[in-house]
């Protein structure tokens, strides 16, 4: 038994270490995420609320019955026999001023709860992507500075043959050995936040990597590209699609249409009822046969009853009023943030925008200088094994370019970083929401 549990955390461990993309990420989270389900599932919450809205304007229908055994003694009458019969009403609203915004409110409750999804599926998806692209960055940059390590290790053993064979003094041994060491704690800082970014990723994905001991490998490279934003287009497809700029629409619609419904209560109301009841002949009691004279002693059987009710308010007390203003102080908040939201959007694309274009000047700056770190760490590396250089020109010669080579990879991260800003900012990862809305009538 120990043996075939070995085995299958074992095989769990082999698919949890399977390259993960991007794609897959995405497509991941958007599944198992918790905070995804949360909201699907308050999305078919959302529809049994608005039947609750919707049953303001349909009919009260009860039915009920009642039994029992009568005993006793009377003449030509059983001593003990069992009686019973049924009632029922029916109620419909025929003028009720709270109906047409009750209706109004029950549709606009499934239109919030899908914003609410959206949101939710935005957040989550704009999270795991960022995780991804952390992961990817913190991999490579310690990729980077592992090959730096490599070259300065292989630096050190030159240095400590050549210390053997006399060409060089120790100094320039030890030099070269501290020049490697002082890589180290970088290096494991990276490591750290490589494994910081797959724990966010793991928490996006809604999966528990703390049970496996291998972390899933990510495939990808950050590479910079150019990209053109044009900032107009881009504010007005923010306006029109980002699910929280939307859903703040929403709670104003709806904070309006329930202040109509408290104000629905200053207009009279009118109510068809229809009620009756039934007694099964066997259980009639009449005194008809032995010839009463009084006919109010006579027992109906059955009867059915129609008529209607109207009620109207006429004196509020405060408390229709007091009511009213609440929900119209809720619609006044609710539309400075709408107000407050769709000032922001504009600004946070300007902003995207102006980071993206420093980061192309940037970009276009260090390509040159790339370029030429890496030409001068190979000559002084070749002068250093002639002997012309020093062990401190070939530390600076590599760090420079471990610096340029860095601050390109940071260069591609931001970038990347800020085109996932963009997408949030304007709607774009409504795209992997399902297109056909559920039925959650």
């Amino acid at each position: 038994m120990k043996t075939l549990l070995a085995f299958l955390l074992a095989l769990s461990g082999v698919a949890f270490a399977r390259a993960l993309t991007l794609d897959a990420t995405l497509q991941s989270t958007l599944n198992d995420n918790p905070e995804i389900q949360r909201a699907r599932i308050d999305l078919e919450r959302a529809g049994g609320q608005r039947l609750i809205f919707h049953s303001v304007a349909l009919p009260d229908a009860g039915i009920g019955a009642l039994g029992g055994v009568e005993g006793g003694h009377r003449a030509g009458q059983k001593t003990t026999q069992p009686f019973g019969f049924g009632y029922g009403a029916i109620t419909q609203p025929f003028f009720n001023m709270a109906i047409p915004p009750s209706w109004r409110r029950g549709d606009i409750e499934v239109l919030i709860a899908q914003q609410n999804l959206n949101v939710a599926v935005t957040q989550q998806l704009h999270a795991a992507r960022v995780a991804f692209y952390t992961a990817i960055y913190n991999r490579d940059v310690n990729s980077l500075r592992g090959e730096q390590r490599t070259r300065l290790e292989e630096n050190t053993r030159a240095q400590k043959s050549r210390y053997e064979t006399g060409l060089t003094d120790r100094a320039a041994f030890l030099a070269a050995q501290v020049q490697t060491r002082e890589l180290d704690p970088r290096i494991d800082a990276a490591q750290r936040a490589y494994e910081g970014a797959i724990l966010r990723l793991s928490e996006a994905l809604g999966k528990d990597y703390g049970q496996y001991a291998t972390l899933p490998q990510l495939e990808g490279e950050l590479h910079y590209a150019d990209v053109d934003v044009d900032l107009a287009q881009e504010s007005e497809k923010a306006l029109q699609q980002r699910p929280d700029i939307e859903l703040a629409r929403l709670m104003v619609r709806a904070a309006a249409e329930d202040q109509r419904i408290m104000a629905a209560a200053y207009y009279p109301q009118i109510t068809g009822e229809i009620s009756g009841r039934y007694i099964p002949v066997t259980d009639v009691r009449t005194t008809q046969a032995s010839g009463s004279a009084s006919r109010s002693e006579d027992i109906i059987s059955s009867e059915l009853r129609e008529g209607g009710s109207y009620t109207w308010r006429v004196i509020d007390n405060g408390k229709v009023g007091g009511a009213v203003a609440q929900k119209k102080a809720a619609r006044e908040i609710n539309e400075i943030l709408l107000q407050k939201l769709e000032r922001d959007a504009h600004r946070d694309l300007a902003r995207i925008q102006n980071d993206l274009q420093s980061i192309a000047t940037k970009e276009k700056a260090l390509q040159g200088a790339a370029a030429a770190a890496e030409e001068n760490a190979r000559t002084i590396q070749q002068n250093l094994a002639g002997g012309i250089s020093s062990q401190l020109e070939y530390r600076l010669a590599q760090n420079d370019l471990l610096e340029v080579k860095t601050a390109l990879l940071t260069l591609a991260y931001q970038q990347h970083v800020d085109l996932a800003e963009r997408d949030r900012a304007t709607g774009k990862y409504l795209r992997f929401v399902d297109a056909s809305p559920r039925d959650v009538r």
